[in-house]
């Protein structure tokens, strides 16, 4: 349901936008991992955000690199963080990001785009497919091992779902 006096801009962040990204982030805290400002800061350079008219901060997504040891063409590309802020979703907002981010790191060529989400119907709608955690380890490895929420990446009801990278063409063309 898309508000048609909504007028947003998608953009890369900077560091003014660092606590309003933490923010949404802690406001969505039941769909996503934790981050410390530190560290929303440190990776600010990674992160698109939509920002109203008016300057206000309204949604963000990151992305991480996930490198393959010993092949470098097999990196993968993590998309996280999706938020936006919870009086404004079902509008596009959210899309708009993901697909703002694939067309952003579609140029390093990855492997294949990786979500860990609560919400697989979000990114099937995209063009994510479900797919076997173990058979993304390396994320595993990298950010879920320190993560706090559950007791193993196993036990975890998150989804992993990739994109292919013969499939993000497609998707950067369709919106």
């Amino acid at each position: 349901m898309s508000n048609p006096k909504l007028h947003y801009t998608i953009r890369p962040a900077n560091y003014t936008d660092a606590r309003e990204i933490y923010y949404l982030i802690r406001q969505n805290s039941d769909n996503l991992v934790p981050r410390s400002l530190s560290d929303v800061v440190m990776n600010i350079d990674r992160f698109l955000v939509a920002v109203q008219d008016d300057g206000t901060v309204i949604g963000a997504a990151g992305y991480s690199a996930l490198p393959e040891i010993g092949d470098p063409l097999r990196t993968s590309i993590e998309i996280q963080s999706v938020c936006v802020d919870q009086s404004l979703r079902r509008q596009g907002i959210g899309r708009a990001l993901v697909v703002a981010q694939l067309k952003r790191v579609r140029h390093f060529q990855p492997a294949q785009i990786v979500v860990l989400t609560f919400t697989p119907p979000f990114f099937a709608g995209i063009g994510f497919r479900e797919v076997p955690k173990a058979s993304l380890m390396h994320k595993l490895y990298m950010g879920c091992i320190n993560c706090t929420k559950h007791e193993s990446p196993f036990t975890c009801p998150e989804v992993a779902m990739v994109l292919d990278a013969a499939d993000i063409a497609a998707v950067v063309a369709a919106d």
